[in-house]
C-alpha cells in the first residue's frame, strides 16, 4: 500500500517545529511569514497554513500587533492524543529509550463485547496480541490489541508485533487504519496488569485507552487496550477557553 507524502505544509511546519526545539529563535519570537516563506523556498500560504497548524498545536502564539511568539507552556505537550503516534514515539518524546517486548500472541473465539464493538458474529475468532512498552528498561504500556482472524490475509512473523500494529493491519491484513474512536478510562488494574507493569501497592488507579479503530471505509477492524503507568508517562492537552 502506497503511502502519502508529507504536503510543503507538513514539512515546513517540521522544520519551523524542529527549530523551535533547538531555541533557534531569538527571545522566541518566530519571524515573519515572507522571512520563514524565502528561508524554506515556500510560499508565504504554506508557512501560513504551516503557523496554523503550530498554534492549534499550542507550539505557538500569536500577539496582536508584536507578532509571533514560542510557546514554552504548549511544548510541555508531547504527544497529540487526537492523533495516531506510535507509542515508541510518545516515549522517545518523552526523552526515555523505547524498547518493547511481546507479551502473548493467541487465536481464541470472539468475547461478546468485542464481537459486538467489531460488528461480528459470535462465532468469529480473534488474534488477540498483548504487547508491553519500556521506558529506558521500566514497563510504562501495556497494549491488548484484538483483530478478526478473518482478516488476516497471509502467513506472518511473530516478530512482526514489535512493529506498530497498523504495520500489521497494512501487509498482513491489507487494512489501513484510518482512525481510532478513544475513551480514556481511570480504572483499577487487575493482578496480572498490576505484575505485568511493575505497579507498587500505592498506585491502585491507572488511566487507560479503550478504543475501536477504523478503516477508510468506517468499518471496524480492531479493538484495542492501552494500559499507562502515570508515574513515568504524563499525558497532557490544551484546552482552549471560549
Amino acid at each position: 500500500m502506497l503511502r502519502r507524502a508529507p504536503s510543503l505544509t507538513e514539512l515546513a511546519k517540521s522544520q519551523i517545529k524542529e527549530r523551535i526545539l533547538n531555541e533557534e529563535f531569538a527571545e522566541g519570537r518566530i519571524p515573519s511569514e515572507m522571512e520563514l516563506a524565502t528561508e524554506l523556498g515556500v510560499s508565504r500560504t504554506t508557512i501560513r497554513d504551516a503557523l496554523s497548524r503550530l498554534e492549534l498545536e499550542g507550539a505557538i502564539y500569536r500577539k496582536q500587533g508584536a507578532g509571533t511568539f514560542v510557546n514554552k507552556a504548549g511544548l510541555q505537550i508531547k504527544t497529540r492524543l487526537e492523533e495516531i503516534w506510535t507509542y515508541e514515539a510518545v516515549l522517545q518524546a518523552h526523552g526515555y529509550t523505547p524498547s518493547t517486548r511481546i507479551i502473548n500472541i493467541s487465536e481464541e473465539p470472539i468475547t461478546p463485547a468485542i464481537a459486538l464493538d467489531l460488528a461480528l458474529a459470535a462465532t468469529e475468532t480473534m488474534l488477540v496480541v498483548k504487547k508491553l512498552f519500556l521506558a529506558d528498561g521500566e514497563p510504562v504500556i501495556l497494549t491488548h490489541n484484538f483483530i478478526p482472524t478473518s482478516l488476516i490475509t497471509t502467513t506472518y512473523p511473530a516478530t512482526i508485533f514489535h512493529q506498530p500494529i497498523y504495520q500489521f493491519l497494512r501487509d498482513y491484513c491489507q487494512e489501513h487504519l484510518a482512525y481510532y474512536l478513544s475513551e480514556i478510562v481511570p480504572l483499577i488494574p487487575s493482578a496480572p496488569i498490576a505484575e505485568i507493569l511493575n505497579l507498587s501497592p500505592a498506585q491502585s488507579a491507572l488511566i487507560s485507552f479503550e478504543e475501536v479503530g477504523y478503516n477508510q471505509d468506517n468499518k471496524p477492524i480492531i479493538k484495542a487496550f492501552s494500559y499507562f503507568r502515570d508515574d513515568l508517562l504524563r499525558l497532557r492537552l490544551i484546552r482552549r477557553g471560549p
